[in-house]
């Protein structure tokens, strides 16, 4: 009867140790598959908005109200448009600041929480968009003391970032669905945090050590308002090396949790599920009483021929037991059974399952609010659905046979479906197999998703970008018309010129000087042409006109053009300082000319309104090989480039001149750089201005011996 004995305890201990670890898996996995749905919807409500700071930083009053701050007329449109915008998206807040971090409009500019005056230089999301990148940060909002995630992008006119739109997005439906759950579920940040969660007691308060400098940053950041100070969590995390995820405490109440942590990289959070593990201890009785049910079989059937009528008796009882335990188990499958339903319908994501023969058994309520119909109406259909879009009949058929062939691909497909009250639904279906707990294949299951806003975004940012690439090949064009003005009036002035010298000198009869003037003129007039050829080809961008060239030929050249004569007119010295050697670069002759006798001619008409004696005006031209790069200085001494000047230099038509375009250095610029140089300005030393143009020295191949 030892025996008999030991091996019943065996057998107890045995199945309360396997009941333990298979409900243990069975809770694991639970946690598992609840937090990718938890981790799906709070990345779809963190990301939800993060398109509208950029999108609204494409609007020309944003910066318009950024360069005139004063204006109030500017100012009360920037507000009614941000409020409208955040009104139209259903967002929390939209505001737009300065670089200083001061907010100038903001959607709730007309009350009494409003985000106008208020400055948030110190929040990170102002920073990283202050250097050109789009932010996002949860926080404690400063003004309201409300929390809420807050995303950011800079708006930048010419590559400088001139000020931040940012959208304050409200986390709290997500949490008002996590308090519908039985055990706690919370995230924590970077630094270990807990910012959001079911329980409002554990908010701000950390699971770790924080390092001094950290503590200092969050109360400088303001992240979870101004008195905010690191106290612990009330609950202890021990790690189960053995298990996928923690042991949860609570110090003084008894209660244990299982606690699963979902890393979300893309958020920089942790988002943390939990369930009690009393379930794990009633299995493990469970299991212990149906042992010790077996085993007391086990025991009576050992003593049957000694025991014959205290059996019937024991028999008896142990029904007794056994319909006791059945009911209590079926009441707990009942419960189990229940809490599932609620998890299911508070799903975001729509489900649907099929059967091999593509039968519906089952949707989920997102599915039915999905597409308008109540889960009687869809349970048992065939194909075709009554959602199916009528339009998309052919896509519907493929995408359903190739699901129900198991040629689904991971990536998912998207559908158009039809509302029963006849609206458009965009969706995203993903399809895998459907096993039953036997491992059998059994049907396929669907998880939907609704992109419906994010599909209406991107429609409405091509219709944005197609009337930008509008507005483009406009500004390209005038673009090129005011080139051709700009660079043709030199050419042109030297036609007039030579051709009243012709007309002088045909009235004199100097044949020789006539002659001279008239190829001299035949020459700025195939200059002319080529210079509207070239600009064609340099607006088209067509690079077959750059030639290895000389940068000593073309300062020659220039001077023989135009820029010596009229040096001599103005009274205007020039001096020449190149290179001993021949700098050769890679570029357009003709432009490369055209730029340096832009670039001189400006520099005669600065020394001609600055008030130094004309003695000491000269144009110094200067060229040099620096560091790989070919250069030419053109220095004068005019009134120089004062700090308001300088920073608008090469702006179009910016110009402090009464009779000119504004276009020429902005011209001279694009030109060079065209040619993969770059052209610079700066105060000269003792009075002037200085102009260089950087260009790549071009490497000249070595010529072959005999």
């Amino acid at each position: 009867m030892a025996a008999v004995f030991g091996l019943a305890v065996l057998l107890i201990l045995g199945a309360g140790e396997w009941a333990t670890r298979n409900e243990l898996e069975t809770q694991w996995d639970n946690l598992r598959r609840s937090s990718e749905v938890q981790a799906l919807a709070l990345r779809g409500v963190a990301t939800r908005y993060s398109y509208l700071p950029f999108t609204a930083a494409q609007q020309p009053l944003v910066a318009d109200l950024l360069r005139h701050p004063a204006s109030q007329s500017v100012r009360e449109a920037a507000n009614a448009y941000l409020q409208a915008v955040n009104a139209h998206a259903g967002s929390d807040t939209l505001y737009l600041m300065d670089d200083k971090g001061l907010t100038l409009a903001s959607s709730n500019w007309d009350t009494p929480s409003s985000f106008v005056d208020q400055n948030y230089s110190n929040r990170p999301y102002f920073r990283d968009a202050l250097h050109g990148q789009a932010g996002r940060f949860y926080g404690v909002g400063k003004t309201t003391g409300e929390p809420g995630l807050f995303a950011s992008a800079p708006v930048q006119r010419d590559g400088k970032v001139i000020g931040v739109v940012a959208v304050k997005v409200r986390m709290q439906p997500i949490v008002d669905t996590w308090a519908q759950l039985l055990d706690p579920v919370f995230v924590t940040d970077e630094r270990g945090i807990l910012f959001l969660g079911s329980v409002s007691s554990w908010l701000y308060k950390t699971s770790k050590p924080l390092p001094a400098e950290a503590v200092r940053q969050v109360q400088h950041d303001e992240q979870y308002g101004a008195q905010w100070q690191p106290a612990p969590v009330p609950w202890k995390l021990l790690q189960r090396p053995d298990q996928p995820g923690a042991e949860l405490r609570l110090p003084g109440s008894g209660k244990h949790y299982l606690a699963f942590a979902e890393h979300l990289p893309d958020l920089g959070w942790t988002l943390t599920l939990t369930a009690d593990s009393k379930v794990v201890a009633l299995a493990r009785q469970q299991a212990w009483a149906l042992a010790s049910l077996a085993s007391g079989l086990l025991v009576l059937g050992a003593l049957y021929w000694q025991l014959r009528e205290r059996r019937l008796q024991e028999n008896r009882q142990a029904r007794i037991e056994l319909e006791q335990r059945v009911h209590e188990r079926t009441h707990a499958l009942q419960q189990a059974q229940a809490f599932r339903q609620s998890m299911e319908d508070s799903l975001l994501v729509g489900m649907r399952a099929r059967d091999l023969q593509g039968r519906i058994v089952y949707v989920n309520a997102a599915m039915c609010d999905m597409v308008g119909y109540a889960a009687s109406e869809l349970i048992g259909c065939l194909p075709p659905y009554p959602y199916w879009h009528p339009d998309d009949l052919d896509r519907h058929w493929n995408d359903s046979d190739t699901s129900l062939a198991g040629k689904a691909t991971p990536q998912g497909n998207e559908n158009r479906l039809r509302h029963r009250n006849g609206s458009d639904v965009y969706t995203m279906f993903y399809t895998a197999r459907l096993i039953d707990g036997d491992g059998r294949h059994i049907g396929w299951m669907s998880s939907v998703v609704d992109i419906t806003a994010q599909k209406r975004a991107e429609e409405q940012q091509q219709q944005r970008e197609a009337q930008l690439q509008r507005v483009q090949r406009v500004i390209t064009v005038g673009e090129m018309a005011s080139t051709l003005a700009h660079e043709l009036n030199q050419p042109l002035a030297a036609l007039v010129n030579y051709a009243a010298a012709a007309r002088a000198l045909a009235a004199q009869g100097r044949t020789e000087l006539l002659n001279e003037s008239l190829a001299a003129l035949s020459t700025q007039a195939l200059r002319a042409a080529d210079i509207v050829g070239r600009i064609r080809r340099w607006v088209r961008q067509h690079p077959e006109a750059r030639e290895p060239c000389d940068l000593n030929a073309a300062v020659d050249q220039s001077l023989g053009l135009l820029l010596r004569a009229e040096a001599r007119r103005h009274g205007v010295a020039v001096r020449l300082d190149l290179a001993p050697e021949p700098l050769r670069v890679r570029a357009d002759r003709v432009l490369l000319e055209q730029v340096v006798l832009n670039l001189g001619l400006n520099a005669l008409q600065a020394m001609q309104v600055h008030a130094t004696p004309p003695m000491d005006h000269e144009l110094l031209l200067r060229t040099r090989a620096d560091a790989g790069h070919a250069c030419l200085e053109v220095q004068d001494r005019g009134p120089g480039l004062p700090p308001e000047i300088a920073e608008r230099l090469f702006e179009p038509f910016f110009t402090t001149r009464s009779d000119g375009l504004g276009l020429g250095l902005n011209i001279c610029r694009s030109i060079v750089e065209s040619m993969g140089g770059e052209l610079l300005a700066r105060n000269r030393e003792g009075g002037g201005a200085v102009f260089e143009i950087r260009l790549p020295l071009h490497a000249t191949p070595p010529v072959a011996s005999p």
